[in-house]
């Protein structure tokens, strides 16, 4: 896996996506709730393993390469073992990514959440989505 240098920006862009942040979230609830076997963390960051049923590989692959354009500081892999899609996460060395990815590993919990409720959790947590003034889709984290 190819995990970015502490230098890369802690920057959610979704600019470019076709879809928008409530959208990513249900998708993520759909698909944590449909397919999610286990999840756990590993030396480099966490592993979500789910059940390879027809499409998911692809639908793996397809959110963890949106995913991988709107936050430039994670790096994904996804992998097959026999029926169950490996999907490696990790992020770059910085306490805010680190944060994130924690998160990330909580998203089967959280994604239920509308994403203001999401926000506001998050913010109990030191984390702020600081969104750009010139451009509402694009945020700062910390």
């Amino acid at each position: 896996m190819d995990i970015p240098p502490a230098s890369t920006p802690i920057v959610c862009d979704m600019t470019t996506a076709l879809d928008t942040a409530q959208q990513r979230l249900d998708e993520y609830r759909h698909l944590f709730g449909r397919h999610l076997v286990s999840r756990e963390k590993t030396s480099q960051g966490i592993r979500f393993r789910l059940r390879a049923e027809p499409g998911v590989v692809a639908w793996v692959r397809d959110l963890a390469t949106r995913e991988k354009a709107c936050c430039a500081f994670f790096a994904f892999d996804v992998t097959v073992e026999g029926e169950t899609v490996i999907w490696d996460c990790a992020v770059s060395d910085n306490d805010t990514a680190r944060a994130i990815l924690e998160e990330y590993y909580h998203l089967p919990d959280t994604a239920p959440q509308s994403l203001d409720e999401l926000e506001k959790r998050l913010a109990t947590k030191g984390l702020h989505f600081i969104a750009d003034p010139a451009d509402p889709l694009r945020y700062t984290v910390g």
